[in-house]
């Protein structure tokens, strides 16, 4: 081979990759697919994304995790969930999600410790990785000041209360519908559930029916009813305090209640046979950015799970929230942590019942 072509030759072959890395900045934003609870394709939560991308993913809703659980299973292609605490078991069990390869995203070292080493959650005990903490809050008894005393409000027992018919709403969650029934039996960790106290928390739900006008899905829905005055109390999560607070409505969060509260973890999974892996790492390292933390906390109220970007986050914020101290937001409280899939079988059908009035 001459010199010219030997020139050639190289020149072509360090086009290649320069090529290559283009095509990939340059791939469809709408290419990914998200399938996540919606509010969460705030383009403020991934700034990253789309400054590399020059657009926003594309977002799949669903109510809750079974029904997302289902969707996938029924063969929705995404690549990337968004499930909770007490689900990621089930998603593993299932086949649904592939472990996360945590060299490819960036501040996997920086993820809050006291929720990395939770149990079964984030790794198992093999090593392998499989969920990315991305949002921690609770779930816990909202009411409107104006309609609802403080005296009134210190039971959990209110939302069963038949001076509220029709006054009140809870999400149409199996999760945090057994999680509100659970504290109210006593119960704070429900993977040790009896059948006996299924029964109880199951009959707990049904006086509760009585007074539902309605099982909340949206959060502009639930918002907008609140504002109303259509319902006065709501087993709720932070994100539908901080906003109606902000936009003047009289609300309160009780996450001192009688019974306690509801904890819960969601984050973010890689699915099964993701057909675009190296958007979805770029995904996850954006959602995963420091700089997301701040606006986590004061837009939506809930901890963000990069632990370096909540120290940086202002510290008055951050009590003011309830986040300066993990150990004292876990007490007395139910962490939404996973049960044994027969438990949530149950659970799932039972709450189908109740909802239809059975």
């Amino acid at each position: 081979m001459n010199c010219l072509l030997r020139r050639l030759a190289f020149a072509a072959a360090c086009a290649i990759p320069a090529i290559s890395a283009a095509l990939a900045v340059a791939a469809d934003p709408k290419d990914l697919i998200v399938l996540d609870w919606s509010g969460y394709e705030d383009p403020l939560l991934h700034p990253a994304y789309t400054a590399k991308y020059g657009g926003e993913p594309s977002f799949s809703f669903f109510g809750d995790e079974d029904e997302a659980f289902e969707k996938v299973r029924a063969g929705f292609k995404a690549d990337i969930g968004h499930p909770c605490s007490q689900s990621v078991v089930k998603w593993r069990d299932a086949g649904i999600i592939q472990p996360l390869d945590t060299s490819r995203i960036a501040g996997w070292n920086d993820l809050n410790p006291d929720i990395m080493k939770m149990k079964d959650l984030a790794t198992t005990a093999d090593g392998k990785a499989w969920f990315m903490p991305f949002d921690w809050g609770n779930t816990s008894l909202l009411y409107r000041t104006d309609h609802v005393t403080v005296d009134e409000a210190k039971s959990l027992k209110i939302f069963a209360d038949p001076k509220f018919e029709g006054r009140v709403t809870i999400g149409d969650n199996v999760d945090d519908a057994y999680a509100l029934a659970s504290l109210v039996i006593g119960l704070k960790d429900w993977t040790k559930m009896t059948d006996d106290q299924f029964r109880q928390a199951s009959d707990f739900l049904r006086q509760v029916h009585k007074n539902v006008r309605f099982y909340w899905t949206d959060d502009t829905d639930l918002n907008q009813a609140v504002s109303s005055g259509e319902v006065d109390l709501v087993w709720g999560w932070n994100e539908t305090f901080v906003t109606l607070k902000g936009q003047g409505v009289p609300i309160a969060m009780n996450r001192d209640t009688d019974e306690g509260l509801s904890t819960w973890v969601c984050g973010y999974v890689l699915l099964k046979d993701a057909p675009h892996p190296d958007q979805a790492y770029d995904f996850l390292s954006a959602v995963n950015a420091p700089e997301v933390s701040g606006y986590m906390v004061t837009t939506f109220g809930y901890g963000h799970g990069n632990a370096a970007g909540m120290a940086a986050t202002d510290h008055t914020l951050l009590s003011e929230r309830g986040f300066d101290n993990l150990d004292r937001f876990l007490d007395k409280t139910l962490f939404q942590q996973p049960v044994p899939p027969e438990l949530k079988q149950r659970m799932v059908e039972e709450f189908e019942k109740i909802k239809a009035g059975y």
